[in-house]
């Protein structure tokens, strides 16, 4: 079977994903974006300030500060990067989200592929 056509986690492996994980402090989300292009899990992850996440934990309404990760990737290097945000995140349940990427510059595109394709 082509490589592209396997799937792992319901994403083809070679399909570009963008990832979304909230972070509680600026030092947290840049120690992960660091490692997640470092260990080549991410093409690019931008840091978004200024968000307030409302949500039930255990019960009850909390409203947290946080900023976003917004991280371009494949799914091939989606487990590397999932493994990372689950080591370096101080949330005992992180939100980690992929959502598939419909379409987009083609050479963007590739250059997310080539800057992810060190991953294993």
């Amino acid at each position: 079977m082509p490589p592209d056509l396997r799937r792992r986690g319901g994403l083809p492996v070679s399909e570009r994903i963008v990832t979304l994980t909230t972070c509680p402090s600026r030092n947290v989300a840049e120690r992960i974006a660091d490692a997640l292009v470092e260990g080549r899990h991410a093409a690019c992850v931008n840091i978004i300030p200024g968000l307030t996440s409302v949500y039930r934990w255990q019960g009850r309404i909390e409203h947290d500060e946080e900023l976003l990760l917004v991280a371009k990737t494949t799914g091939d290097a989606y487990p590397g990067l999932e493994r990372t945000v689950l080591a370096l995140h101080p949330d005992e349940l992180p939100e980690i989200v992929a959502v598939p990427v419909q379409t987009g510059l083609a050479g963007y595109l590739q250059w997310v592929s080539e800057e992810t394709a060190g991953d294993a």
